[in-house]
Formats: C-alpha cells, sequence, structure tokens
C-alpha cells in the first residue's frame, strides 16, 4: 500500500518523465527543428495536453503559443542546455514592451519545464521580455528566465501563474504585470540597483504576486539598493513570505514609485523574512507585517480560487 501511495503522489507531482507527443531536435532528430513548428502542429483548443520534447539547443525563435494552442507543455531535458531566446526590446522598429518578448504565452493551460527563456537585448536596451504571459493556468517548473529590464511580464488581470523552483533574474521592475502569480522556492536574482516586481493587481482582485520561501540574491558588484517593489498601478498586491533577502534589499522595503497617494491602496506585506535584508522595524509605515493567522490564508488552494478551482500541482493528461 505504501508504495502504490508514493507512486500515486509522483504522478501527481512536477518533475516527472513526460512521453513526448512531439520532439524538436535542430539535428534532425526529430519531427521538428524549430519550436514554433512544433506548436503550430498541435490541434487548436486541445483538451489533453499535448507534450512537445525540446531537445538541447539555442533556439532563437521569437515564439508564440496563440490562445488557440491550449493544454501545451514545454519539456526540456536541461534548462542549461535547452535555451529558448531572441533580441527584441523597446525602441527596435516599432517594438515596444508588449511586443518585445521572446516567447509570449496565451493558450491556456500551458506548462513549462527543464527551460530557460531568455531576451539577450542587453543592459542598455531598455524594456526588453523574456517571457510574456496572457494565459490562465500555466505552470514553470525548474526553468530560468533570464533578462534585464522587464524580465517577466505576467500581463493580464484574474489570469494565475504557478512557478517552482525556477530562477529569475533581472535589473529593473522585473517581474511586472496584472496577474495572480506564485513564485515556489525560487531564486530572484538583481543585477543593480532598481526594484524587483512592478504589480499592477488590478482594484479588486484577491491577490497579486506571491513569493513562498524563495530566496532573494544579487549580484553585489552592482545590487546594493534593491527594493522589494513599487506600484505600476495603484491597487499594486506583493507579498513575500517565508523568503530569504539578501543584503541588497533596503530596509525600508518598498517604493511608491513617486507618488504618495499609492501609499493608500497598495498592499504589500511580508511574513517571516529572513537574511540581512530582512528589517521589518525599518520597512516603510505603509507596508505590512502579517500574523500568523494572516499568513495562513496564503495556501494554494486561496490564492488560485477564482472563477474555476485550479490545483497547479496535479497534473492534466
Amino acid at each position: 500500500m505504501k508504495f502504490i501511495v508514493l507512486l500515486l503522489l509522483s504522478w501527481l507531482t512536477l518533475g516527472q518523465s513526460f512521453a513526448a507527443d512531439l520532439v524538436v531536435a535542430q539535428d534532425g532528430s526529430g519531427q521538428f527543428r524549430t519550436v514554433q513548428a512544433a506548436i503550430d502542429a498541435v490541434p487548436n483548443q486541445s483538451q489533453k495536453q499535448v507534450v512537445i520534447r525540446i531537445k538541447p539547443g539555442v533556439y532563437k525563435e521569437k515564439l508564440v503559443v496563440s490562445a488557440l494552442k491550449t493544454h501545451i507543455s514545454l519539456i526540456g531535458d536541461d534548462q542549461n542546455a535547452t535555451i529558448l531566446t531572441f533580441d527584441d526590446h523597446t525602441g527596435k522598429g516599432d517594438i515596444n514592451t508588449y511586443t518585445s518578448h521572446s516567447v509570449l504565452i496565451q493558450g491556456n493551460d500551458f506548462r513549462a519545464e527543464n527551460l530557460t527563456f531568455q531576451n539577450t537585448a542587453g543592459r542598455t536596451a531598455g524594456q526588453a521580455v523574456a517571457l510574456h504571459v496572457e494565459a490562465d493556468r500555466c505552470v514553470f517548473h525548474n526553468c530560468w528566465i533570464l533578462g534585464d529590464q522587464d524580465t517577466l511580464f505576467l500581463a493580464t488581470d484574474h489570469t494565475r501563474q504557478y512557478f517552482q523552483n525556477c530562477h529569475i533574474e533581472g535589473t529593473t521592475d522585473f517581474i511586472f504585470g496584472a496577474s495572480t502569480a506564485v513564485f515556489d522556492k525560487c531564486v530572484v536574482l538583481s543585477k543593480k540597483n532598481s526594484h524587483i516586481t512592478a504589480a499592477s493587481t488590478p482594484q479588486g482582485q484577491a491577490y497579486g504576486f506571491v513569493f513562498l520561501n524563495c530566496r532573494l540574491l544579487a549580484d553585489t558588484a552592482q545590487a546594493t539598493n534593491v527594493s522589494l517593489g513599487r506600484p505600476w498601478r495603484p491597487y499594486a498586491k506583493v507579498a513575500y513570505l517565508n523568503t530569504y533577502m539578501g543584503t541588497h534589499i533596503r530596509p525600508e522595503g518598498w517604493d511608491n514609485w513617486k507618488n504618495p497617494e499609492n501609499e493608500k491602496t497598495a498592499f504589500y506585506a511580508e511574513y517571516r523574512s529572513s537574511g540581512p535584508g530582512a528589517a521589518a522595524t525599518r520597512r516603510v509605515a505603509w507596508s505590512r507585517q502579517l500574523t500568523a493567522k494572516e499568513a495562513r490564508h496564503y495556501t494554494l488552494q486561496n490564492i488560485f480560487a477564482s472563477q474555476q478551482a485550479w490545483n497547479p500541482v496535479k497534473l492534466k493528461k
């Protein structure tokens, strides 16, 4: 009986071995040489998860998973070896923040595992999104999301994303947008003095960005004074629970984006922060330290409860 229970648990948790429906390989050993070609081959509005295995390689493609391409899984062997990359940025032709992405996800029930999403436009390029997500019910497991300014754009309100064991790095506002997103056991690396989050949570949405058991680290040569976030829109919501914070996190913690009115509406909270950047008594007066009772509400079930229940840890095949 114990063996059966363990077997069931291994099936229901992330990180399992997937049987590939489609294979992408630059050397021609799969059905497709490009990732976009494999995505395009998936039937529209699929109701089962279609697994695309991407063999090692650097795939320089501006990828789009359109709204019709639902239930797609992109699975690599190793995030260090399978890299999805492009180099668009604001000011390059008619490119703007919303179109600068290397990868755009619009199809619901998307998942990615063991991949790197990267924008290589560089430190001086301005806004340059590596991963832009507009879809609901998306899971990213063991992925690296790399860029500089505006690395990860979670664009759409009332959508939900779950990041587990991921590494996310950037410079300014590099996790931003309006969605409800949970970062579970992730590493968040700041590469210069600036701000980690720029949430634009709409008024009335219960949760914005939630960091659970994460580690906030820095390129200490460039990042020594970093805020936990500033509100892109007035009702921004960000919470860090049981998160380690390095020396680069400024004692005040948060920034009002040069608008004191935001202090009346933004919800910025922490619970049991640790490390040298955890300075509960020195945080700005308009932020909050959660009580144990309040912190207990930050479960996946509560955070992701909206139009319909969603458990991101269970896999639909």
